[in-house]
């Protein structure tokens, strides 16, 4: 299934219209994130709606709801493949690694440059003043109109109730995958608070799928659930063949986030077969990847950037490391935070995995300095993310492995100078 262009197809727009658009969106970082859905329905009101041309799985979580994004996303596609009537499928996440386009994909695939300057053209030009993550998100509706989406699996940005995505009528399905410490100032100091913001996309008519919830949050979702008369899904296995493991790369690792996917696509009545094929053709980079460079080079790329997502990657190193390396003596940390992040929970959950530690500041503007943390974690710092990588792959040598992480905006940029990509200018939205 092949992407769709436009309508008016624009092979003659000129190259630096790309960069052109995208500094517009960039000039609206100053503006900051502002929660609130009256903003963005109104710009939806003033082009047609585009939020209500399709139908939504809606995801909001902690940790995970990337993945199950990506995930239910690529089992929806493949269930597709195989009968055309229930897709193109659509997918919104955010933020991006390397480039832009990354955020909305159509049939598996992001959008075209010339797609991007036109949807993120619209959204600029609506007469309301909006915020880049709401010039985003209205962007990806209006390419799911207009490139004929059927169904879209749409990750929140930040807690749900007033995050721009919700704007979109009752989901299909409503998934909260975790809930934890994490944009405690936006979303609340108790789990019971911060829950409360992300079952806030649980709405009339909806099904209900969570992962495994604290029972402080677990109550707070029933409650919102049963308020709305949303109904709630019993968490089914993360197998698409019960009882027969699949072959795709580090399945194990994904666990919940993974069941919670299989779970929302059984109920949208996705079969065994498609699952299973959707799974292990997800591609979701910089998420507990594991790159291999010269036949022997490792490094683990994850996105991890709380507390709670410190503990998995802790279990991922010391299993990947034993695996590989031999133990923690074969292992160097590279890692960066931004504002914001709790950066001393984070380090003192990884602390006993890795023997050596790089610092160094993503490359964005909220980027802490890395000077507190090496005191705090005795390790180098670096001045740059390429330098950081070499001095890590230098600590530990070719047989080594390299753990990036502490923020998407280190994790994007390693991966691009690993695998030589192109990018775009970072952005912290």
């Amino acid at each position: 299934m092949h992407l769709p262009r436009p309508e008016n197809d624009a092979d003659s727009i000129p190259v630096s219209s790309l960069k052109e658009t995208l500094e517009r969106l960039y000039g609206l970082i100053g503006k900051g994130r502002k929660l609130g859905l009256e903003r963005m329905q109104a710009a939806c009101d003033k082009l047609g709606n585009p939020e209500r041309s399709f139908e939504a799985v809606h995801v909001a979580g902690t940790n995970g709801k990337g993945s199950v994004t990506a995930f239910t996303a690529s089992m929806l596609h493949q269930a597709a493949v195989q009968n055309p009537g229930r897709g193109p499928v659509g997918r919104y996440t955010s933020p991006h690694l390397n480039r832009f386009a990354e955020r909305i994909t159509i049939a598996g695939q992001p959008l075209l440059d010339e797609q991007v300057v036109k949807y993120v053209g619209e959204a600029l030009d609506v007469d309301v003043e909006l915020t880049y993550f709401e010039v985003a998100t209205l962007a990806a509706f209006l390419a799911f109109r207009d490139l004929g989406v059927k169904i879209a699996v749409i990750e929140t940005g930040l807690g749900g109730r007033l995050d721009a995505t919700n704007v979109i009528p009752a989901p299909r399905v409503a998934a909260v995958t975790r809930v934890s410490f994490d944009h405690m100032v936006e979303l609340g100091t108790d789990l019971a608070s911060i829950a409360r913001e992300k079952a806030g996309i649980i709405k009339p008519g909806s099904a209900v799928v969570c992962g495994k919830l604290h029972p402080d949050a677990k109550r707070v979702v029933d409650e919102r659930s049963a308020e709305v008369g949303a109904s709630l899904v019993e968490l089914g296995s993360a197998e698409p063949y019960p009882g027969a493991q699949l072959a795709y790369p580090r399945m194990a690792m994904y666990g919940t986030n993974l069941a919670v996917a299989t779970t929302i696509a059984r109920k949208l009545d996705v079969t065994s077969e498609q699952m299973a094929a959707g799974i292990e053709n997800t591609s979701w980079p910089g998420r507990n990847e594991l790159l291999h460079r010269n036949g022997q080079e490792l490094t683990l790329l994850d996105c991890c950037h709380n507390p709670d997502g410190a503990v998995l990657l802790s279990h991922i190193i010391d299993a990947t490391a034993a695996e590989t390396v031999g133990g923690r003596r074969g292992v160097a940390l590279v890692f960066g935070a931004v504002e914001g992040k709790n950066w001393k929970a984070m380090l003192a959950r990884l602390e006993h995995c890795a023997a050596q530690r790089v610092y160094v500041k993503p490359e964005v503007a909220r980027a802490l300095p890395v000077e507190p943390m090496a005191a705090k974690y005795p390790g180098e710092t670096a001045p740059t993310v390429a330098e950081a990588l070499q001095m890590a792959r230098g600590m530990v040598g070719p047989s080594g492995l390299v753990v990036v992480t502490g923020s998407a905006f280190l994790v994007g940029p390693a991966r691009a100078l690993l695998l030589g990509l192109p990018t775009d200018p970072p952005i912290d939205m």
